[in-house]
């Protein structure tokens, strides 16, 4: 299916110069991406970007750089519901396992072996519910495993006044605050 849409990501703001390079995801791995993997990570409205970054723990907030991100991607999988998963022969308990607990095993968790069929199959990515505590249904996020600045899988992110940072050292210098 094609995805065109409004997605959003609370991004580490130390990291935030990379939007769009999926680097974070490959560093430590993820649900859906093994370690070395690039992965982007979206949701489709705010408060669920809100709880990806917190996971459920919502008592407590790192500080976050928000992003708006217009994306027109072909290939897309929709996995939302009962009746897309089975067509498509993936289980909810495969997307929702333990990964980490895989991962730190050093075993093959089931969520990347669903990602690993679907790329071979020519997806591009797969709408998907949030897996965090408190999560429901209405809490999707988008999942892209191939993106750039060209159609067929357009990623852009939103920033007409040039806010994010270039790089690491590009962040203003603000003066502290007197006592």
């Amino acid at each position: 299916m094609r995805f065109a849409g409004r997605c959003y990501r609370g991004h580490d703001p130390g990291w935030s110069f990379t939007p769009l390079s999926g680097a974070g995801a490959a560093s430590t791995g993820g649900r859906f991406n093994r370690k070395g993997e690039a992965t982007l990570y979206l949701s489709l409205d705010v408060m669920t970007s809100f709880g990806e970054c917190t996971q459920g723990f919502t008592n407590r907030l790192q500080p976050l750089t928000m992003c708006e991100y217009e994306v027109d991607c072909e290939d897309v999988v929709d996995l939302r519901d009962d009746a897309a998963r089975s067509a498509e022969s993936v289980d909810l308990a495969d997307l929702a396992c333990s990964w980490l607990t895989f991962q730190l095993a050093g075993r093959e968790a089931p969520s990347w072996g669903v990602v690993d069929r679907l790329k071979a199959d020519g997806g591009s990515g797969m709408l998907v519910r949030s897996f965090v505590a408190g999560a429901s249904d209405a809490n999707v996020n988008l999942v892209l495993w191939r993106w750039g600045p060209d159609l067929p899988h357009k990623v852009d992110v939103y920033d007409p006044s040039g806010r994010l940072p270039q790089n690491q050292l590009s962040w203003p210098k603000i003066a502290p605050a007197k006592a």
